[in-house]
């Protein structure tokens, strides 16, 4: 299996966290403002569409942000 050279991995991870987070975040949010009913796969999707363009741009920036703060905190 090929590779993604390690100078991407920022973006690859950037990229993998946002989605995954915006798919379950939107999931919940979803079930718990709307509900379960015949709709609610339609609407998770839109709110995941809605989500995950703002998840990686924050992601991408947060990120880095946040590993710097974790490496201050632990031996």
């Amino acid at each position: 299996m090929k590779k993604f050279p390690k100078k991407y991995s920022h973006l690859l991870f950037a990229i993998l966290m946002s989605c995954l987070m915006a798919l379950l975040m939107s999931g919940f949010l979803t079930v718990v403002l709307t509900g379960m009913d015949s709709r609610f796969f339609s609407r998770w999707l839109e709110a995941f569409v809605l989500a995950w363009p703002a998840a990686f741009p924050i992601v991408f920036v947060v990120a880095p942000i946040a590993r710097n703060l974790v490496s201050k905190i632990v031996d």
